[in-house]
């Protein structure tokens, strides 16, 4: 009876932890976001570090998690002249586009996770820019090797539900070479231990 007993409590204990999924830590220094926009002319990327993130992590799997973007600190990686980098990036940070001194931060919330196949995920989640948050549903890979998680994920959204619409096709006629597309991609890299 005694040994009935301790095998039911040690099953109880293992169905309560795969139900409750524990949070871990990002290495904040190992990941990383990675912009992409375009216009007719041609194309810019960047990085825009992570100030905090965490991910809820159960059985092998991520569940949920969130992280924030410090848009103060946005960078252009293409330029490589100095004075045309600081232009763009100072335009990138004004009111034009991403407003960073009223919305400093930028976040991410998963609200679900489903299996896509193998190491495949689709998520969705609540993607936060200029204090107006969009759900975005894009594909991510997740690999748990040697103790870290490692997940990846291409996240494209259109920058005009933010209220970016700088030379937007979508609101501005004529604009012709100046026109800037709508669609922003994010490559997002986040690192965790368990």
């Amino acid at each position: 009876m005694k040994l009935i007993t301790t095998l039911i409590f040690a099953l109880g204990t293992l169905l309560s932890l795969s139900e409750n999924p524990a949070p871990v830590k990002v290495n904040i220094t190992e990941s990383s976001v990675t912009w992409h926009a375009s216009k007719v002319t041609g194309s810019h990327f960047g990085k825009v570090p992570i100030s905090s993130a965490n991910l809820d992590y159960a059985d092998g799997k991520i569940t949920g998690g969130t992280f924030e973007m410090d848009m103060k600190n946005l960078t252009v990686e293409d330029i490589t002249d100095a004075g045309s980098n600081q232009k763009l990036t100072g335009h990138l940070k004004s009111d034009d586009f991403f407003s960073v001194e009223k919305f400093g931060k930028s976040t991410l919330k998963i609200k679900s996770v489903k299996s896509t196949g193998g190491n495949n995920h689709e998520i969705t989640g609540d993607l936060t820019i200029k204090g107006i948050t969009k759900p975005v549903t894009f594909p991510a890979t997740v690999i748990a090797s040697n103790g870290t998680i490692t997940t990846t994920a291409e996240i494209k959204f259109d920058r005009t539900h933010y209220d970016i619409k700088y030379r937007s096709g979508s609101y501005f006629e004529d604009l012709a070479d100046k026109l800037i597309y709508d669609e922003v991609k994010l490559d997002v890299k986040l690192v965790a231990t368990p």
